[in-house]
């Protein structure tokens, strides 16, 4: 699927994107800050862009994604911020990561029963292309129905702290969420979380494991294959 025509040239719609899931940026910043270097766009527009280009530009980036870990951390948290709601509805954000932090998927629902779980770990299991050879999560009950049911050959740790890499990931969204003063709608949400994690991954470099001349061509790869997104 090619992204329609836009009056503006792509690379542009493809700055205003990578600034908007990047960093903790508001609309109106990025208008501000497309205008400093000479590009006249509203803050309307660029919400429409992602809308619009956002969910194109993260299926194009898992295609090309190198793969994930063999250890898969899951947690669930309230979604919607300050009341735990979107719309007056309570709802959970999913959210699972690999060893290097990669996120492998992050995935809205109005439950976190067993059957939600079996739900989410299915959409792990097509992301990865297969069963894992470890999962952490913490105690809640769903996660062993959809453990036994499912990936029962999967080792399974609930043991304390070790899921904090999991739960540290969520601080992210929680930011942005906080800056957008709440979700709209769980569409709304559900587009965010899925190409701010597209992103992320593309620019989880380790900096701090790499040396500095590593990191910048680490940086200049990243640079390239969000530009062959935005083609």
């Amino acid at each position: 699927m090619r992204s329609s025509p836009t009056p503006y040239p792509k690379h542009f719609v493809g700055q205003a994107l990578w600034l908007y899931y990047r960093f903790n940026l508001s609309h109106r910043d990025i208008e501000d800050l497309l205008a400093e270097r000479g590009i006249i766009v509203s803050h309307e527009a660029i919400r429409l862009w992602c809308i619009k280009f956002g969910a194109l530009y993260s299926r194009r980036l898992k295609r090309k994604h190198r793969g994930y870990g063999d250890t898969f951390y899951i947690d669930e948290v309230f979604a919607g911020v300050p009341d735990h709601s979107i719309n007056g509805k309570q709802h959970y954000l999913w959210r699972a990561v690999d060893q290097d932090g990669e996120v492998v998927d992050v995935y809205l629902q109005a439950k976190r029963d067993g059957t939600a779980a079996k739900r989410f770990f299915r959409r792990l299991m097509k992301a990865g292309g297969q069963e894992p050879r470890k999962i952490v999560t913490d105690k809640l009950r769903s996660y062993g129905v959809a453990h036994r049911e499912l990936i029962p050959e999967t080792i399974h740790s609930t043991k304390q702290y070790e899921n904090n890499r999991v739960e540290q990931s969520h601080e992210a969204t929680r930011l942005r969420e906080r800056g957008m003063r709440r979700f709209k709608s769980v569409k709304q949400a559900q587009r965010f979380v899925t190409a701010h994690a597209a992103v992320h991954n593309l620019f989880n470099l380790a900096r701090h494991l790499v040396s500095a001349e590593h990191y910048r061509n680490l940086r200049i790869t990243a640079f390239s294959e969000w530009s062959r997104a935005v083609i």
